[in-house]
């Protein structure tokens, strides 16, 4: 796993620690880090079967009714009130999991933060935290217990700071694994990446660097640019043209939003100004940097 992800395996086995001893963690950080990519190959690979993995995305329309359980229209007439009561995905995967006590399951939760957390969990803030312990159901007034081996993997995108902060309660019940790509192990991912598959596109690795390092001038680490962009699809089709595009139509638009007040720096962030600062830092001459009449131009 350390190999297909390029992450050292002492990272990988300090989140399987952290996931075995309190049972769920989030990863957070801008987005095109990864976090959910390798959520799921670390899933599986704790799971050791994809039939034992599962993600749900949260989204703001999404509520307790959906996670847990709820009513729903009911396809047969048998039901006088015309609605019957249906699990949620939560609730499916820990009958699951107890059923098979000796296995692991996972249930990863994309995007964490962009449903109202505590609506949408209910009883599942005491339940994460007293494994075993049964807690009342709203609707089908059951007990209900989290078995231990259900895991629970979140994502959360700190872009948006709209979205971005969670309460103290969850804070409390997960451990949070930070993905940020000055920081280890997302730090140098894109470098590790291009010289394991495209030593000849090295140069981007430098320009993520730098446009990054520029980005902290506007006190923006957490819309820092994220190494996935120029992963995507096979190595052989990223050239030149490939990452142009990328910046063009990928990057740069992020990248517009992070400066919304600052529509004259846009320049600094043109691809071949970048491309310029980062050959001349690697190189030991000065930053000269020439920008470009316009970001078209780029």
């Amino acid at each position: 796993l350390a190999q297909k992800l390029l992450i050292d395996v002492d990272h990988l086995e300090l989140w399987i620690q952290l996931l075995r001893r309190k049972g769920q963690i989030i990863f957070h950080g801008p987005p095109g880090t990864g976090k959910t990519f390798v959520a799921r190959a670390l899933a599986t690979t704790i799971a050791g079967d994809r039939d034992r993995v599962r993600l749900v995305q949260f989204h703001p329309s999404y509520a307790y009714e959906d996670f847990v359980e709820g009513y729903r229209p009911a396809d047969d007439a048998a039901s006088s009130s015309g609605f019957s009561l249906v699990d949620g995905p939560l609730k499916e995967w820990a009958d699951k999991a107890r059923a098979a006590p000796d296995e692991t399951w996972v249930l990863i939760i994309d995007e964490i933060n962009r449903a109202n957390i505590a609506k949408v969990f209910g009883e599942l803030y005491f339940l994460l935290e007293y494994r075993g312990e049964p807690a009342r159901l709203q609707y089908s007034q059951s007990e209900f217990r989290l078995p231990a081996n259900l895991l629970f993997i979140g994502t959360m995108n700190t872009a948006d700071r709209s979205i971005a902060r969670v309460d103290a309660a969850i804070r409390r019940r997960f451990y949070f694994v930070p993905f940020f790509p000055d920081k280890p192990p997302i730090e140098g991912l894109l470098r590790r990446w291009l010289t394991a598959n495209r030593p000849d596109m090295l140069w981007l690795a430098d320009l993520l660097d730098e446009a990054n390092k520029r980005l902290l001038d506007y006190d923006s680490r957490h819309g820092a640019i994220g190494p996935s962009h120029f992963m995507l699809g096979t190595p052989a089709e990223l050239d030149d043209e490939r990452a142009a595009l990328i910046w063009e139509y990928g990057v740069l638009p992020t990248i517009e939003e992070t400066l919304f007040e600052h529509e004259d720096d846009l320049s600094r962030f043109a691809l071949d100004a970048l491309k310029a600062a980062a050959t001349s830092h690697t190189s030991g001459v000065d930053d000269v940097v020439v920008a470009p009449e316009s970001v078209d131009d780029a």
